[in-house]
């Protein structure tokens, strides 16, 4: 696994840790209330990257961001995206014509 992903999910762990603990909730309360086991808890806490992400949308729920989820690859914002494919777009647009058709019309 590349190392800034390694960071990367071991920082979310650690940031569920965070939140969960200034909530005072204890792991086996958000295993109960996600559906999950302790076990699960403490690996995602540890930033295991084998836990499924809907254990992380689940939590993010429980604390009211999950807004945050879906905007995390947001293709409105994705200017990569969107510069790639503004270059694919054709340099003119012809009017095709239909037999009995004036030129132009739609």
């Amino acid at each position: 696994m590349p190392l800034p992903v390694d960071r990367a999910i071991r920082k979310l762990g650690s940031d569920v840790s965070l939140a969960r603990r200034r909530r005072h909730i204890s792991q086996q309360s958000l295993a109960e209330r996600i559906g999950a086991s302790v076990s699960t808890i403490r690996r995602m806490e540890k930033g295991d990257s084998r836990v499924p992400i809907h254990f992380y949308a689940r939590v993010m729920h429980l604390f009211g961001v999950l807004d945050g989820l879906s905007k995390l690859l947001d293709t409105a914002k994705d200017d990569i995206g969107l510069t790639l494919t503004d270059a694919q777009l054709p340099q003119r647009i012809r009017a095709r014509s239909v037999k009995g058709d004036s030129p132009g019309a739609l």
